[in-house]
């Protein structure tokens, strides 16, 4: 366990950070020459269409220093505040976090926004000033803005840029030297958390998970605290550029499991993984679920194809977990879900992504909030649509949401 080093990266969005993910991988000789090609572990076609992040993407690293290996597992996370809820998730699964900061913008709202989460999760936090090769780079200005948000001194941060390659030693350095090794008892009952999942057509629901105590051996029986359902540890292993199989997994490792759950309601990102023989305690804390910020209903086209987007849905929840949704009816549109999300850019990619991934034909209504309504017998109930108001003589009062803000300007 000394020798492993859990981190994120968490910047404000375009500030460089799948660029520098991509140096650290091909430092590291994670990636081979014939596989690399630019934003490497932005895997979505869509990321790659609109030059970013959506998703975390969890990668294990080998690096040597002063004759010692080190296993650095890095998760890349989205710069853009509608993902934000995946960079709360890769927070939770890390001991440290790479700050990155564009020397040409400084420090931005999402900037501030990542380094308080960070810190509320107690992470050791490695400055980076990044595009110092342009010529509008002003590390003057921006060292002073770093220094102030996080109060670290001058020669903490680190110079590099992500597109030369300039200063990636030092990070790598930095993180195996700063970022503390993983607490936890290999030989305690197992607690695992899961912080992300995908569904595989042919293997079924892949859970990756990081682990805080115990050990995993391929062909252990577990169980899903929250579901409270047992699996077999048919194939456990590394997240690697590809998936590599191992025989057993301990305290402080980042991995995966595939136990052939076919159901995605039957494994939730927040959720521990424990032994059916010997289980934990309890569950890991500090994993807080998401708040929907934008709702809106996503009908099919096509009415029949109602239990096909349920399917739809399902699949996709478990790969971007910010997504809620619950069945609704429209008098002019049929059957279908109200859905939350964490706002408008997110609502557009979970559409283009429902077209895509799942040939799904939707109509999405135009977003909103939900109102709060009190009728005069004293009853309260939430209403998500103007069709939902009761009569106006029935009405006492209306409640409306609103936000507490604190607006940083510079």
């Amino acid at each position: 366990m000394d020798n492993i080093r859990n981190f994120c990266i968490i910047a404000h969005i375009d500030h460089g950070k799948s660029t520098l993910a991509d140096r650290l991988l091909q430092a590291t000789g994670s990636v081979s020459d014939r596989d690399y090609k630019d934003q490497l572990l932005d895997d979505m076609e869509l990321e790659r269409e609109r030059g970013i992040t959506i998703k975390s993407h969890a990668i294990q690293m080998n690096y040597s220093l002063e004759g010692k290996n080190y296993v650095l597992n890095l998760i890349d996370t989205p710069g853009h505040v509608d993902f934000s809820y995946e960079v709360s998730r890769s927070i939770a699964a890390c001991e440290g976090a790479l700050l990155i900061v564009d020397a040409t913008q400084g420090v931005q709202a999402q900037t501030i926004s990542n380094v308080f989460l960070a810190m509320e999760h107690d992470l050791e936090i490695i400055p980076v000033m990044n595009k110092m090769d342009l010529d509008a780079a002003m590390p003057e200005e921006v060292k002073d803005q770093i220094i102030e948000l996080i109060g670290c001194k001058e020669e903490d941060i680190i110079p590099a840029s992500g597109k030369t390659g300039y200063g990636v030693d030092k990070i790598l350095e930095a993180i195996v030297k700063k970022v503390p090794a993983p607490k936890g008892d290999p030989n305690a009952p197992l607690q695992a958390l899961i912080f992300d999942s995908v569904f595989n057509s042919y293997r079924g629901i892949e859970a990756y998970f990081k682990i805080v105590n115990g050990t995993i051996r391929k062909g252990d029986q577990v169980k899903f605290m929250a579901t409270k359902k047992a699996y077999n540890a048919d194939e456990i292993g590394v997240l690697k550029l590809k998936q590599e199989p191992r025989k057993e997994l301990r305290a402080g490792d980042v991995g995966y499991i595939i136990s052939g759950i076919k159901t995605a309601r039957e494994v939730k990102v927040g959720d521990t993984i424990t032994h059916v023989e010997k289980p934990c305690d309890k569950a890991i804390e500090g994993f807080e679920y998401v708040k929907p910020m934008v709702f809106a209903g996503i009908y099919p086209v096509d009415a029949d194809d109602y239990e096909d987007l349920r399917e739809a849905m399902e699949k996709l929840q478990l790969n971007d977990a910010s997504l809620t949704f619950e069945p609704e009816s429209s008098a002019a549109l049929g059957f279908g879900f109200r859905c939350g999300f964490l706002g408008l850019l997110h609502m557009e990619i979970i559409q283009e992504r429902l077209d895509r991934e799942f040939d799904m034909d939707v109509i999405t209504t135009v977003p909103n909030v939900s109102y709060k309504v009190y009728t005069t017998k004293g009853e309260g109930f939430d209403v998500h649509n103007p069709s939902g108001l009761p009569e106006v003589t029935q009405i006492d009062y209306i409640e409306e949401p609103y936000i507490r803000a604190q607006i940083i300007s510079k």
